[in-house]
């Protein structure tokens, strides 16, 4: 456990660590220095930094200085590549964070450029766009349209096949020089990889569907906690922002808006000096209507998800108590008064579970309910797990819901599961340390 005198860096912004260095007689330069070290080069101790005079480092030792790094207590690595790390904090908590290199798709159609790759990756090509889109419809436009030889078929839709075929082949093969490039440069990392970090010990909500909720809630996560399963996740994986473009999403175990200082302080944190882009990071929101006015104020802030999972107020206060002192008609005007950027749209996710939300009926509920909207829907098919009483619903309605929405123009995408197997999918964070494959079927990302 750690020392009430102890000092972590970690956590820190600019001005706190200037007059930390003040406190021992040093320039304020000597704050960039720290800075650089704890959230770029991710060192674990005061004698790692190389920047710094012996006696420095001295001095702060004795002053009760420490990096404050958590550290990585388990690591379980699923069939997909996904890996869910059990991460220690000072005090004998655990929390869980999620890496997925390829991502889930849960940015596809919300105006980000995340979006772009995420929508193009599901669309089955790389994740950066193998070709521009002026590219790829020059191309198919050559390869539909030329002049038919004594050796080419005469059919106009073979022939368009045949054009489909040497424009996949062409954007396989810039595709693969994209990613040898990237390799090169970034390592493994293609621009989807998104981490999913949690802001509190368990949490408070008690959405009757997430496993989470069994923990109920044990503490708060500090500023430095949260962003410290960023770093020692990035450290793992040997990937570094800027130049790796990573995805963040704060939707692992709690709350964010009910630890919204430390949040806040955590995003700047991220965005300033670990060098992840807020138009790269995202916060779901179980529906805490004050704080999303509160963040829409925000210089600098993620792009908002709100929780939905139900389509009218009795079944979303059986889902999610929290509806009972923000119904849906606040969240709804907090929704529409939330002040969007360039590109910015506002994503609602649905978790589907068979039977109980998954209805044509509930889709027409939910397109009404987001009518004139800027927004789009992520329809998560229930994950399933131990105590957990309701089910993965079929895969057609599934699709027959996704189909009522876009029908009715709302945008709705599936969110594919990722790390199903070892526990890490939406939902699924309880800190499992027995893994057992939990069956499922299989729900495509459209």
């Amino acid at each position: 456990m750690a020392e009430l005198s102890q000092i972590l860096l970690l956590g820190m912004d600019h001005s706190e660590l200037t007059a930390l260095v003040d406190s021992v007689g040093e320039p304020a330069y000597r704050a960039k220095q720290l800075l650089e070290a704890v959230y770029r080069q991710r060192v674990e101790s005061i004698d790692e930094i190389s920047t710094l005079s012996l006696e420095l480092r001295l001095a702060l030792a004795e002053k009760g200085v420490s990096i404050g790094l958590p550290r990585i207590e388990q690591r379980f690595v699923s069939q997909d590549g996904t890996v869910r790390y059990l991460i220690g904090l000072a005090d004998g908590q655990s929390v869980e964070t999620v890496w997925m290199p390829e991502g889930d798709g849960g940015e596809a159609g919300d105006g980000s450029e995340a979006g772009d790759e995420a929508e193009s990756f599901s669309l089955g090509t790389s994740g950066a766009k193998a070709l521009s889109e002026r590219e790829a419809t020059a191309a198919l436009k050559r390869c539909a349209t030329q002049k038919q030889g004594p050796d080419q078929p005469q059919d106009q839709d073979q022939g368009q096949d045949q054009g489909q075929k040497q424009y996949q082949s062409q954007a396989q093969a810039q595709g693969l020089d994209l990613k040898q490039n990237r390799r090169r440069k970034q390592g493994q990392n293609q621009g989807r990889s998104t981490i999913c970090i949690s802001s509190q010990v368990g949490c408070a909500v008690d959405c009757q569907f997430c496993l989470t909720a069994l923990l109920g809630v044990k503490r708060n996560l500090t500023a430095g906690e949260i962003v410290g399963q960023v770093c020692v996740v990035l450290k793992d994986q040997k990937v570094s922002p800027p130049e790796d473009r990573i995805n963040l999403v704060f939707m692992g175990m709690g709350e964010p808006f009910l630890n919204y200082d430390n949040f806040v302080k955590a995003v700047r944190l991220l965005v300033e000096e670990v060098g992840i882009a807020e138009r790269r990071m995202t916060v779901s929101t179980a529906g805490i209507v004050p704080r999303i006015h509160d963040l829409g104020a925000e210089k600098i802030r993620p792009k908002l998800a709100i929780s939905l999972n139900a389509s009218n107020d009795e079944l979303r206060t059986r889902l999610m108590p929290l509806n009972k002192k923000w119904n849906l008609e606040m969240l709804m005007a907090a929704a529409k008064a939330y002040p969007l950027r360039t590109r910015e749209w506002i994503t609602f996710e649905y978790v589907l579970m068979g039977g109980v939300n998954d209805g044509p009926e509930n889709a027409r509920e939910v397109a009404e309910l987001l009518r004139g909207m800027k927004c789009k829907v992520n329809l998560i098919a229930l994950n399933p797990g131990p105590g957990i009483e309701f089910t993965t619903p079929e895969a057609e309605r599934v699709a027959a819901f996704q189909t009522v929405l876009r029908e009715a123009g709302v945008p709705a995408f599936v969110r594919r599961p990722r790390g199903r197997d070892i526990y890490a999918a939406c939902g699924q964070l309880k800190r499992t340390v027995e893994i057992a494959t939990a069956a499922a079927p299989s729900i495509e990302l459209l």
